[in-house]
Formats: C-alpha cells, structure tokens, sequence
C-alpha cells in the first residue's frame, strides 16, 4: 500500500515555496516549539498534590528560576525505567498496526492525482490494549496499574523526547528526491518548517507516521492514564467499589470519546491535519505529548481532591455531556459527509 499515483498529473510541483507564515512565522513557530512542553510540565507541577492546583502567583517566577537553576531538578525529569516503558508501549502500538487485520482504504485526492492509502485497525489496538489492562487489574488487583500516576514526570519527558525524535527524522528525509511537500511547510526556514512539517505524508513503506500517530499511541494512552489514575485512587480509597462517581464520569466521558473517534477512524482522513499540515514537531508534540498528558489532568486531580457529586449532580452532568457530545459528534459527521461530496450540502452541488 501507500500512495497511488495518478500518472495524468506528471507535471504537479512536489515542493512549491510556502509563501504565507501561520503562528506569526518563524518566532511564533519557536515560541510554541518550547512553550508547548514547558506547560505540558508546568500543569504538573503547578497542579499537584505536594503544591495543590492554586499556587499562589506571586511565588512562581522564584520557584521557575529555583527550578531551572537546579541541576537536581533536571535530572528529576528523566526515568529510566518510565522511558523504557514508554518506548514499549509504543512499540506495542506499531506492532499491533502490523499484525492486527484491517480494511485499506484511501484518503482524499492529493494534488498530484494520487491518494494515500490507510489501515484500519485503531479501535481493534484499543480494544486489545483495553483488555491486557483490564485483565491485568481483575487478576492482579488496581495496585499493579498505578505506574503512571507514579512516574508522571518521566512519562511525560519520554514523551516528549519521542516526538521530537520523530520530527528531526521526519524533517531531514523530507529532503530525499521526490517527496510531496506540504504547500505550508516549504518556507526554507528551519525553525519554522520543522515546528509545522515539510512532508505531507511521511511514511516507511506502507507505514503513515502522521495518521498514525494522530490516533494510537497517544489518544489510547490517555485513555488508560486515566485508568491508572483510578487505580490509584482506589488504592487510597479501599478498593475498585470506593472510586468516586466523578472518577468514573471522567473516566466513561473521556473513554467513550476516544473510542467513538477510533471507530470512526476513516473519519480522520478527511480533516486538515491529514490533507493540509506536513508532520513536524506541532503535530508530533501534540499527539504523543499535550493529548495524553494534558487532556487527563481531570482524572490526575481527581486523585488528591477525591469529590463526590451524588446522583442529581451526576445526573446532571450526564445530560449536558450528552446534549455537548450530540452536538460535537453530528456537526462533525455534516463536516466530514461534507469534505466527501455526500452531505447535500456539499460544495459539489452548489452553484455560483
């Protein structure tokens, strides 16, 4: 698999020079290449149980500068043993994409006629890493899946260290003959193109780096963080049974949401990410790093400031959840029937 090229269209310019800058260009590019995983730390610590989640402001820029000015501090940062797990879940994730069955299917028309083909196989991943947990913690018990409550800090850097990886390779084989560059990612600014992506759609054979990245390693891991949190609080609390009712909200709100968008996969190939950006360091940052790492602070807070909604509260909850995802879900199967010419409403039919 992988692109299928259109041999009518043998004149497309792979490479054309970007010629408009998004992020107010290369300084805005680098403000968010370092900001990114400084306040992917920052909610950490910031928001903890040694310092609870309302420092007090006046305090902080002694504490940035104690900090930074600590060699002990840096080296906090690094776990061997969470980067070694980290390293194998993702390497879980890939292997899975190899061997578990999938329907192939092709992305939108590229401008140079071709199209990208896709596996689908997202939500099989997560259903089998959804069960190895979950078997794990019925055999075992909520204690043997509270690692990453314990080594946050560690998992986060690793993290991190994976994307940038990804994006300083993704960067540099962007420049082998013959790759289709991104129409925004061609500015011949370094900072800037490799914060955006040079390559529209980086692969290793068959293999899409960019979808791939989009959907596994980290949106499934968000899920299951957020299931080590709840064992942690169990743990605290006396047992599974002992989990508060918002733990379990954040958990089926949150749970529900990856699955719905990992069902839906081919969904995913009609939005910017997949048709418009290259893959660079936002992309890469974003999908291994922010979503995992900063979309389950509520679960990490639910740990230290353990609450209890009763029934009206969450009922309450549940069915503005429910009116919020109805609405967030139907506008954008609209969008995504709408990008495929199949939403009445499409461009195809309208007339000037």
């Amino acid at each position: 698999m992988g692109t299928s090229d259109d041999k009518d269209a043998p004149n497309v310019e792979l490479a054309p020079r970007t010629t408009s800058y998004e992020f107010f260009g290369p300084p805005g590019a680098l403000f968010v290449t370092l900001t990114v995983p400084a306040i992917t730390y920052a909610l950490y610590f910031g928001c903890s149980e040694t310092n609870g989640c309302r420092p007090n402001l006046a305090t902080i820029p002694d504490q940035i500068v104690a900090a930074v000015t600590s060699p002990e501090w840096w080296a906090s940062l690094w776990d061997t043993q969470a980067s070694l797990i980290y390293l194998a879940w993702y390497a879980f994730t890939v292997v899975a994409w190899f061997i578990i069955p999938g329907d192939w299917v092709q992305g939108t028309t590229l401008r140079t006629g071709g199209k990208q083909s896709y596996k689908l196989n997202a939500f099989a991943t997560f259903l089998l890493a959804l069960g190895l947990v979950s078997g794990s913690i019925y055999q075992y018990g909520p204690s043997t899946f509270t690692l990453l409550y314990e080594k946050w800090v560690g998992f986060v850097t690793a993290s991190i260290l994976m994307a940038t990886v990804q994006a300083i390779y993704c960067y540099a084989f962007s420049f082998r003959k013959g790759k289709l560059l991104a129409a925004g990612g061609n500015s011949g600014n370094f900072i800037y193109d490799f914060f955006i992506g040079r390559e529209l759609n980086p692969s290793i054979g068959s293999f899409d780096i960019k979808s791939f990245n989009e959907l596994r390693p980290g949106l499934i891991l968000w899920v299951l963080i957020n299931i080590s949190m709840a064992c942690e609080q169990a743990v605290r609390r006396g047992g599974i049974t002992q989990v508060t009712d918002s733990m379990w909200l954040v958990l089926a709100f949150q749970g529900f949401y990856v699955a719905d968008g990992l069902f839906s996969e081919s969904a995913l190939f009609t939005t910017m990410d997949i048709t418009t950006d290259g893959f660079g360091f936002m992309l890469a940052v974003g999908d291994l790093a922010w979503v995992p790492f900063v979309y389950s602070l509520q679960a990490r807070y639910l740990v230290f400031k353990q609450i209890e909604l009763g029934p009206v509260w969450t009922v309450a909850i549940i069915l503005a959840n429910a009116t919020g995802y109805y609405i967030f879900r139907d506008s954008n199967g609209e969008k995504n029937n709408f990008r495929n010419g199949t939403n009445p409403k499409s461009k195809h039919n309208l007339f000037s």
